[in-house]
């Protein structure tokens, strides 16, 4: 199948991603050599929310928010207003 794999790929690959041909092998000196199948679809209609109800949000969540805000700024403690 070597040489119509060399010339017809395009069209092969259509008949895979179609559902028309399952799988199809290529072969090279009357021996097979290589499989092309199709890959297999993977579901991600749902992503947002995938996770609801698997954890809860702590009450201080934002108790954080001004230090976190101020290392990504590149500030260090020391840079820190007094408290």
């Amino acid at each position: 199948m070597l040489p119509a794999a060399k010339t017809h790929l395009s069209k092969l690959i259509d008949q895979i991603a179609s559902g028309k041909e399952k799988e199809f092998v290529i072969s090279r000196n009357g021996k097979p050599v290589a499989r092309v199948l199709p890959i297999a679809k993977v579901e991600i209609s749902r992503r947002i929310g995938i996770a609801k109800g698997e954890f809860t949000i702590p009450e201080d969540i934002d108790q954080s928010k001004q230090e976190i805000a101020r290392l990504f700024n590149g500030e260090t403690s020391d840079d820190a207003p007094a408290a």
